[in-house]
């Protein structure tokens, strides 16, 4: 990125107010603007956005791109594939005319990495770290009676400061810029989540925050509705409604406190008979009887706990059991896919899991929805994965990006734990002054839910764990380390997890450990990368685990990963990262089955789980 880039991401960063999901109702309208874009590579700064977009591409340098996806795995070429840098996108669009006196509003769910958006060729806003959502209103550049035109450079690079990092050299002899990451996933680029324009009323609603608490069987609901625009005459009226939609109770303030008797609780998938219950807040707006705006969030009813030895929901202690994951699939990269994410939910309660880590961004909103409505506990992490050589710039991305992703999840009752990085070089002297900033900032947003960093590096160099509420570390032995040594694990495992909590003296799990898997590669005895190894390798954690969970403070295990995934290409790396419990494609290995018959085991022993025949018949 050139340094007129840097500036004006620095000066011109979109920012604005709340960030609700947009939903269609009797005074709000949507019109989505996924479909086909014609796109383009930028190449050189054949694009000149200094002074408004000038050398535009012709309509023979234009393609189709679906949005939403990631571009990368579109076309056919190695150039587009592997593009460094900007690229070019922009569709036409028509409003209806019964949205003249409303205010419209522009909302993009995601851009990788960073966006510059021109409507009818006014540069209106930007915005720069991908993964969340940013959004302006538009009203004033939209033409009502003829078609709309938008155009977003979107740019994938990354620098010392950008949240990941990246950095850039030039592939000699040939002039071509090529990108290098600390990180181990493809660097996918593009407008990856939806793209929606929607109108509300000149007075709106603007955000809703909602906290919970329980006090013996009352739900305690404390809110805040904060509004936009200005009418002294607004009147509210804010709906407690249960998950059929009964209304329960209803006040006149725009924030409060509501009592809801005999509630019923947000519990975890399989804890409960009826997990992930979820309530919805209705806010109405009234200009005397005039109905001027409605807005309905829902949210769960349940309080966190955690001290030095135990976290808990509700009271209960909680063992997790889940995955590391990525948003990563065939053809769309990252791009959100309805069908995959059901299937991988489906996925999910089949092996009975009860939580993922969502490494190493926040996920698309759409797959959070489903996890509040499932009970599936989520482990939030902030897009700072493999961080070094900490500055002020770097700080500074830091906090807008914790600032964004709670702003996005803060009425999720499936968030339980905030991320605020992942293997960060937290060895450096540096990292001390660094990460007390970052965990002071994530404190002074929200207190309700613990805070945690996925370490890679040892407890006695680490200067961040002392900031945190729970230690995490991600661990692999018998691969990366003692590769084929299985009989390593154990002993290791338990010595560092035990380092972790003496040191701390707070509550200590891995979310991080895996091997890398061929399926169909076969081997006896057992040899890395076939799937005897993994089951062998897999075996010998589960025992390692256990022994820590009778120490008393140990509380979860989550393997990496989910599924196979798209990597940078690397020497060791044979079609991507392999270490899927399932296929890219979403089918099991050998390793799925015995993962779920722990899975089962620790539900049963640890939660009471009964019902489990039930949920294979529904999955």
């Amino acid at each position: 990125m050139n340094i007129a880039w840097v500036l004006f991401f620095a000066i011109y960063d979109c920012i604005n107010g709340g960030i609700l999901y947009p939903r269609l109702s009797k005074t709000r309208d949507l019109l989505s603007l996924d479909g086909i874009w014609r796109f383009s590579l930028v190449i050189n700064g054949s694009v000149d956005t200094s002074g408004g977009l000038s050398n535009l591409p012709g309509d023979k340098d234009l393609h189709f791109m679906p949005v939403p996806s990631s571009f990368n795995d579109i076309p056919t070429t190695k150039t587009s594939r592997d593009h460094y840098g900007p690229v070019y996108y922009e569709r036409n669009f028509e409003v209806p005319s019964s949205w003249k006196g409303k205010r419209i509003w522009l909302r993009f769910g995601s851009v990788c990495y960073s966006a510059q958006v021109y409507l009818n060729d006014e540069e209106i806003f930007s915005h720069e770290i991908g993964h969340l959502p940013f959004q302006a209103e538009v009203t004033q550049y939209i033409e009502d009676d003829q078609e709309n035109n938008i155009r977003v450079i979107v740019d994938t690079t990354l620098t010392n400061s950008t949240i990941p990092q990246g950095s850039a050299t030039v592939l000699p002899g040939t002039g071509r810029v090529i990108q290098s990451v600390p990180f181990d996933f493809f660097n996918y680029g593009g407008i990856d989540r939806p793209v929606i324009l929607y109108t509300t009323p000149l007075t709106y609603i603007d955000d809703v925050t909602i906290t919970t608490h329980v006090k013996g069987t009352t739900g305690v609901v404390q809110y805040t509705v904060d509004l936009g625009g200005t009418n002294d005459k607004v009147v509210t009226k804010v709906t407690v409604l249960d998950k059929h939609k009964k209304a329960l109770i209803s006040t006149d303030s725009l924030s409060g406190q509501i009592e809801i008797t005999d509630a019923k609780l947000w519990w975890p998938f399989l804890m409960n008979s009826d997990p992930g219950y979820l309530y919805n807040l209705k806010v109405d707006l009234y200009d005397g009887k005039q109905l001027l705006d409605t807005y309905t969030q829902s949210f769960g009813i349940r309080e966190l706990a955690w001290n030095s030895t135990s976290f808990t929901i509700n009271g209960q202690s909680v063992y997790f059991r889940g995955f590391g994951r990525h948003e990563d699939s065939d053809i769309r990269g990252k791009g959100l896919d309805l069908p995959l994410i059901i299937r991988d939910h489906n996925l999910i309660r089949w092996i009975y899991a009860n939580s993922y880590r969502t490494s190493h961004y926040p996920y698309a909103e759409e797959i959070m929805d489903l996890a509040d409505s499932l009970g599936i506990m989520i482990i939030d992490e902030v897009p700072a994965v493999s961080l070094s050589n900490f500055n002020d710039a770097l700080l500074a991305n830091h906090l807008k990006a914790l600032s964004e992703m709670y702003n996005r999840d803060k009425n999720r009752p499936s968030v339980v734990v905030w991320s605020i990085a992942n293997e960060p070089a937290s060895q450096e002297a540096s990292a001390k002054d660094y990460f007390r900033q970052v965990a002071n900032h994530m404190r002074s947003l929200d207190n309700t839910r613990p805070l945690t960093i996925a370490h890679a590096q040892q407890p006695d160099v680490d200067h961040s764990g002392e900031f945190l509420d729970i230690l995490c570390f991600n661990i692999y032995t018998a691969w990366y380390e003692y590769t084929g040594e299985v009989d390593a694990i154990i002993p290791e495992v338990q010595r560092r997890a035990k380092a972790w909590h003496t040191k701390h003296n707070k509550p200590v799990m891995v979310t991080e450990y895996g091997a890398d898997t061929l399926e169909g590669l076969h081997t006896l005895p057992e040899f890395v990368w076939s799937e005897e190894y993994q089951v062998n390798f897999m075996a010998q954690y589960f025992d390692a685990y256990d022994k820590l969970r009778a120490e008393g403070w140990f509380i979860g295990e989550m393997i990496w990963n989910f599924a196979d995934f798209s990597t940078p290409p690397k020497y060791f790396r044979v079609g991507g990262n392999k270490k899927g419990i399932f296929t890219r494609q979403r089918q099991p290995k050998n390793s799925a089955h015995l993962l779920k018959r722990r899975y089962q085991y620790l539900a049963q022993l640890l939660d009471g789980a009964t019902e489990l025949a039930a949920v294979n018949k529904t999955t």
